[in-house]
């Protein structure tokens, strides 16, 4: 990683099998930007069993689907990231900034404490 900032990573656990964090939250931004979950896989080096493994897990998570896809034919198939699947998204971005707001003291006290980083 190239930035020095610290950086925190949330994961959010309602119970065995049912979480959000980094990795679900960036699939769905890439999958809203996409339309579709291969092509959010490969960017992020994921199969496409792996990114639909994912999927399958936030929707059976929520209440409603977070994504829904629609079957390849003469153009092809895609995906959507649904009211559910956006709102999700916000709540859990929302949550990682509060997070890092709430620790700012003490990751600078971590900073303080760290040794100098090595020279290239």
């Amino acid at each position: 990683m190239s930035d020095t900032s610290p950086v925190l990573r949330l994961r959010i656990v309602f119970g065995p099998g049912r979480m959000i964090g980094p990795g679900k939250a960036e699939l769905l931004e890439r999958i809203a930007r996409t339309g579709s979950i291969a092509a959010a896989g490969r960017e992020m080096g994921m199969s496409y069993k792996r990114a639909w493994l994912l999927v399958e897990t936030m929707n059976a998570m929520f209440a409603e689907p977070a994504v829904t896809r629609t079957r390849g034919g003469a153009r092809g198939g895609g995906a959507t990231v649904t009211d559910t699947g956006r709102a999700a998204l916000a709540a859990y971005r929302g949550a990682e900034a509060a997070a890092l707001r709430a620790a700012d003291d003490e990751i600078a006290a971590l900073t303080a404490l760290l040794a100098p980083p090595p020279e290239a």
